[in-house]
């Protein structure tokens, strides 16, 4: 508590880990931003790159309800951990080079401890099936000692989409991640850089594009968004929940892409 009473104005950013987000762009923007900051990181594109070199198929699993995640058997989940890890340590390596002094949060430094979900329902070739062998997990924990020892120190800590568990590493989702540690060190802000402008009632048409959600629309924005920007919004709700007064999912392609999410361009959740 004493920790959390030195640190004010934290932002907590999530760099998405598709192709197409600029990470060059993202490093130039943090280097430039004075404020306490955690960076959470995402790997997808990462992962499937070392899928195709190593001959290990990419597979995702559907949930009956329509959420999609990386099916993670335990020779996906060791490449997995592999991904994150060399993620973590490019995106530490360019903001040293911006004078950033980052701090990668990998091996037994993950702040994040989780629960693997032992028996999913999934939709697999059109039948509901029970997969047993995932070792993806629900966030339980977040270990906020060495986040505020990172801000106390006056480094930005970099945090891979990984989880602890008595299973092992767990493969979590990079937004929630961000939502938990948002919402558990108390930040100010909550950045999640997409690679779109942000979410839309009925994606791609920009006439439909939302500026604002309010709490009391978080079911509605729930019901507009497709495919992985379900998984944003539920982020989005999740920090607004934990306390964080504002949440911008915005672009990583953009020039600056934190700063302008900052200045209100993108979707803006607000309590």
């Amino acid at each position: 508590m004493i920790e959390h009473l030195l640190i004010e104005n934290v932002l907590v950013v999530k760099i998405g880990g598709a192709r197409g987000i600029n990470l060059e762009r993202c490093a130039d923007d943090i280097a430039r931003i004075n404020r306490p900051m955690i960076v959470v990181h995402g790997v997808s594109a990462m992962m499937d790159a070392l899928c195709r070199e190593r001959g290990l198929p990419i597979r995702t699993l559907t949930s009956p309800s329509g959420h999609t995640s990386r099916y993670t058997d335990p020779d996906t989940r060791t490449l997995f951990v592999e991904a994150a890890e060399q993620m973590n340590a490019q995106l530490v390596a360019l903001l040293r080079t911006r004078g950033v002094y980052a701090h990668g949060l990998t091996g037994g430094d993950v702040p994040l401890w989780g629960e693997r979900k032992s028996a999913i329902r999934a939709v697999v070739d059109g039948r509901i099936r029970i997969v047993r062998d995932d070792y993806s997990g629900t966030i339980t924990q977040v270990a906020s000692t060495p986040l505020f020892h990172a801000l106390n120190q006056g480094l930005v800590a970099v945090v891979p989409p990984l989880a602890n568990s008595s299973d092992g590493f767990l493969n979590v989702d990079g937004d929630r991640a961000g939502a938990e540690i948002a919402g558990g060190i108390h930040a100010t802000d909550y950045v999640i850089l997409s690679g779109v402008r942000g979410l839309y009632r009925h994606f791609p048409d920009e006439s439909t594009f939302v500026q604002q959600v309010n709490g009391g629309d978080l079911d509605s924005a729930l019901a507009w968004a497709r495919g992985r920007m379900k998984r944003k919004v539920i982020g989005a709700a999740e920090a607004l929940a934990a306390g964080v007064p504002r949440v911008v999912i915005s672009d990583g392609r953009a020039a600056s892409p934190i700063s302008q999410a900052l200045n209100g361009i993108g979707t803006e959740f607000c309590r």
